[in-house]
């Protein structure tokens, strides 16, 4: 008998992935509050991650199902070449086998578990919406997928694109440099704020939108998981927030994650390579990618040596090695976060040593605030320069070990009282008196000593008062202004000297940021002028000002001309504000978006239309959490809305809370959410 496909997918979509009992979706419920963020309440912890990825596939199917698809290695049958590309770099770095290999013996039971009921989860949603699937090949969603995007992404985050990217396109990989952008975490104590409570900013600065942009869940379980915080599309896990006890944020970090290296390759036979004098078989596979209106699939060939995935091109033979190449545990040590009760139970879980990197910021009830500049780090031998390419024909230079847990920067209950990270040095988290010194630390670590205009700003608020009440936390948090002394790569200084007297048709400008308070406010016009200049020098970077590290006098002239023309050809006139410049837009709604890149309250943007510009990176989940003998008081805000889904009465919800710094009151307190729900409903 021919089964109709229909019926064959909706079967194929209902499988559990190796579940050993079927979860019954009338045990949970999904309980939307007033902005549509869900709380999901059931008995189990896999109960719960089947209605959190139901719940998030109602209000993001599209993006979810696009992170599995690379995970898969299809995404090239979605986005053409450009998908093909990634699904390229996934069989490069063997995503999918690695997790085949580790995932029976690396992830515990209770994970697995999870894991399962997450994929259960999403299959019911795509079973019950069939004509949202993207491609059906996708389905049945199972939980090795989940773990491959995972590696995908870390090794991204790691800097694995930016290496590959410099190998194929015949430039070697450069030291990192420093630019805008990034995130805050500040945790402060009884010993800083003025009614004794512990106080936590968690201000991660992430896209808007796409595959790592943040969604806002409450998750909570007769099992002891009750968080409130943020994750990515896909992920079964909070990654950022808080529970009952305790709560964390993360920075970007950057010491060395990353090795190239170059192998030495036999002239008489280009697929080995030497190994301590003797040749070596370069391990080869195929890539079997599918191109979306290419009627044939495409092969292509992959290399591995000892040291990782391998590149062959005109320059030479390059191998990459970083640890999320080796380890699939990541999520799942958020998993024991999302669970810790206090900080020893936070610190064992951090002692998995899964997660290759991110700076931690931690505070509790207990009066406890801990920092960590985190990291999968080798055990590195100093006789090479291992922030360039690094010979690939010793087995000394393949390293298989890390620095442990307890060897990397960190700091709890310094007597300042306060902690802080702004994706700079991890030897300037608190006061001058308490800071590490990067001297006691392996230098092969490669850790970041720069400061920059967020950190600087944070300095000059903290020593404004004595005792910080909640108040002044909140306003060091939502802080516009740049720093007195300036911190970006090239130095705009000039700008502000210029004198006006030499140019009479750029001197309204010229006085304009003269007497501009650096603050990033919607309706100001030097913040437009400068937000305008910023953008332009970076572009012009790029090109003919390479290298360029102060601005010259030409060069500001320039810079000025080019802001006189922008504004007159899309304006119709001098002295736009920023609000009229820089906009917040999600759909047809657009509304003045304050902030600039590297300010506190941060905000990077992109061009739009008519000479306007979006916001593309920076402010996007914000949770503030206080930590009080009544429990913790949490109040959040998100970028846009709750929803993907243009026709959702929460698509554009907090838009104007947001670019206002206005936040909601949120709550892990059960009776307290149902009591206050907008609807509640079980999954199907």
């Amino acid at each position: 008998m021919k089964i109709p496909l229909v019926l064959l997918f909706a079967f194929l979509c209902a499988i559990p992935a190796r579940s050993q009992e079927i979860i019954d979706p009338q045990k949970i419920d999904i309980v939307r509050d007033r902005w549509g963020v869900p709380h999901i309440f059931a008995k189990t912890d896999a109960e719960v991650a089947y209605g959190l990825a139901y719940a998030h596939a109602e209000d993001d199917f599209k993006t979810i199902q696009t992170s599995f698809i690379a995970a898969k290695r299809m995404l090239g049958r979605l986005n053409g070449k450009s998908g093909a590309t990634i699904d390229y770099v996934g069989w490069l770095i063997r995503a999918r086998e690695l997790v085949a290999a580790k995932y029976a013996t690396d992830i515990s039971p209770a994970y697995r578990a999870v894991l399962t009921g997450y994929c259960a989860g999403f299959n019911a949603y795509a079973r019950t919406h069939p004509g949202e699937v993207l491609l059906k090949r996708l389905f049945p969603i199972v939980p090795e997928d989940i773990l491959a995007f995972s590696v995908l992404q870390l090794f991204i985050a790691c800097g694995g694109d930016t290496a590959l990217a410099a190998i194929f396109g015949g430039t070697v990989p450069a030291l990192p440099q420093f630019q805008p952008g990034g995130s805050n975490a500040y945790a402060f104590n009884s010993r800083a704020t003025a009614d004794g409570s512990v106080m936590l900013a968690i201000n991660s600065h992430q896209p808007l939108d796409g595959p790592v942009s943040w969604y806002e869940a409450h998750l909570c379980s007769e099992e002891g998981w009750n968080i409130l915080g943020a994750l990515f599309p896909g992920s079964p896990s909070i990654l950022l927030g808080c529970n009952e006890y305790l709560g964390w944020g993360h920075t970007v970090n950057n010491p060395d994650k990353l090795d190239v290296f170059q192998l030495k390759i036999n002239p008489k036979n280009k697929l080995q390579y030497e190994m301590d004098g003797r040749w070596v078989d370069l391990e080869v596979s195929k890539a079997r990618l599918r191109i979306k209106g290419v009627p044939i699939g495409i092969g292509r060939k992959v290399y591995w040596s000892q040291y990782g995935p391998t590149a062959i091109t005109k320059k030479g033979t390059f191998s990459v090695r970083t640890a999320p190449l080796f380890d699939i545990r990541a999520l799942e040590q958020w998993y024991k976060m999302n669970k810790a009760r206090n900080f020893s139970e936070f610190y064992r879980a951090l002692k998995m040593e899964a997660m290759p990197g991110y700076n931690t910021i931690y505070g509790d009830k207990y009066d406890t605030i801990f920092y960590i500049s985190n990291g999968r780090l080798p055990l590195r031998p100093g006789s090479f320069n291992w922030r360039r390419t690094v010979p690939g024909n010793l087995s000394q230079t393949r390293w298989t070990q890390y620095h442990p847990l307890e060897q990397l920067p960190q700091q709890l209950n310094p007597a300042s009282g306060y902690l802080f990270n702004s994706n700079h040095s991890p030897f300037n988290a608190s006061a001058p008196a308490d800071n590490l010194k990067a001297t006691a630390y392996d230098p092969a670590m490669g850790f970041e000593t720069h400061d920059n205009n967020r950190s600087r700003r944070f300095m000059e608020l903290i020593g404004q008062a004595p005792k910080l009440t909640y108040e002044d936390f909140k306003r060091i948090k939502y802080d516009r202004t740049l720093p007195k002394q300036l911190a970006y790569n090239i130095n705009p200084d000039t700008l502000f000297v210029l004198p006006a007297g030499e140019f009479p048709a750029l001197a309204p400008l010229i006085a304009t940021l003269k007497s501009w308070d650096k603050t990033a406010n919607a309706s100001s016009q030097g913040a437009a002028i400068f937000a305008m200049a910023y953008y332009y020098v970076a572009d012009r970077s790029q090109k003919d000002w390479a290298g360029t590290r102060k601005l010259t006098k030409a060069q500001c002239v320039a810079v000025y001309e080019h802001i006189a023309q922008y504004q007159q050809t899309h304006f119709g006139k001098t002295g736009v504000t920023l609000g009229e410049y820089q906009q917040l837009v999600r759909g047809t709604k657009a509304i003045p978006l304050p902030g600039l890149p590297d300010v506190i309250a941060s905000m990077e943007a992109e061009p739009h239309q008519n000479g306007r510009v979006k916001g593309r990176q920076g402010e996007s989940y914000i949770e503030l959490v206080r930590f009080t003998q009544n429990g913790p008081q949490i109040e959040t805000i998100n970028t846009y809305g709750a929803s993907n889904r243009p026709d959702s009465p929460h698509y554009a919800d907090q838009m104007e809370w947001f670019t206002s710094q206005k936040t909601k009151k949120m709550t892990l307190n059960k009776a307290e959410v149902y009591q206050n729900a907008e609807r509640i409903y079980h999954p199907q």
